[in-house]
């Protein structure tokens, strides 16, 4: 997959993915991949082996009984999740550290999660769900990467995330989606999540031009977007399901299967984060 020639002219770097991920990502492209291969993958690397069970054992998925080892973790969430939280802790890995990239990654592991759990209960792919989740706001990292300083007062002038992306192409040629698009390009992950990534900023209106398993992305990462991730908490519920209906509706999704699940999945995870 290629990267489109206007990025290739920014003198802008993109991280290269870590072996382990490329591995990884090559498994999970394979039919009958099996739980020892995926962890085999993830236990040759120690400290990424030490992160996953870590982050497994952690609050936000509730398990009754300690894991102590990958395998053990792939057996209670399945390979899916666990490649995917893989995926999340090499992806932060490959940033240098700092509050707002805590910001970044803080968020995109719950919205990875929360799209994920809507996925899994409306037939869509979870792993893909997770990941574009995941990689959502990845840009915005590779830009605070570039140049922190001028990032961040382009990022506290921006007040949501449309506006940032004009604010990102004015400052640096280039919007974060964009850029998080590349990225998902450039570390081998599917069409259909670089695509999602690169419409998130796009207007609503304009979704309907995509595949309809894009579509079904989107339209899961925005509902998870306002009503688990809104700082401010100042959407209505009943106006953010008005304005997703017709568009779940386009691209083949129950409404109120969707309605349901995305319900059910962010309250839950809400009272994970105030328990937390």
């Amino acid at each position: 997959m290629t990267i489109e020639s206007d990025l290739r002219s920014l003198n802008i770097d993109l991280p290269a993915c870590p072996s382990t991920l490329v591995r990884l990502s090559l498994l999970m492209a394979e039919e009958g991949t099996t739980t020892e291969q995926l962890a085999g993958v993830i236990e040759n690397d120690m400290a990424l082996s030490s992160a996953v069970v870590r982050t497994v054992n952690s609050a936000m998925f509730g398990l009754l009984k300690r894991v102590e080892t990958v395998h053990d973790g792939i057996r209670y969430l399945g390979m899916a999740q666990v490649a995917s939280l893989t995926y999340e802790i090499g992806l932060r890995g490959a940033f240098p550290p700092g509050p707002l990239m805590q910001t970044i990654w803080d968020k995109a592991g719950i919205r990875g999660l929360a799209m994920s759990r809507i996925a899994h209960q409306l037939d869509v792919d979870p792993w893909l769900a997770h990941t574009m989740g995941l990689f959502a706001e990845s840009g915005r990292a590779v830009l605070i990467a570039y140049d922190h300083q001028r990032y961040s007062v382009v990022d506290k002038a921006s007040s949501n995330e449309n506006q940032l992306a004009a604010a990102e192409i004015e400052a640096f040629g280039v919007s974060h989606s964009a850029l998080g698009a590349a990225m998902c390009q450039s570390w081998g992950l599917s069409r259909e999540v670089a695509d999602g990534v690169r419409n998130r900023t796009q207007p609503q209106s304009t979704w309907a031009h995509e595949r309809p398993v894009v579509q079904r992305l989107l339209i899961i990462g925005a509902a998870v977007d306002v009503l688990l991730l809104d700082a401010e908490k100042s959407a209505v519920p009943e106006a953010v399901w008005q304005t997703l209906a017709p568009l779940a509706a386009q691209a083949g999704l129950n409404f109120e299967a969707f309605r349901l699940a995305t319900g059910r999945v962010c309250e839950r995870l809400n009272l994970t984060q105030q328990q937390g």
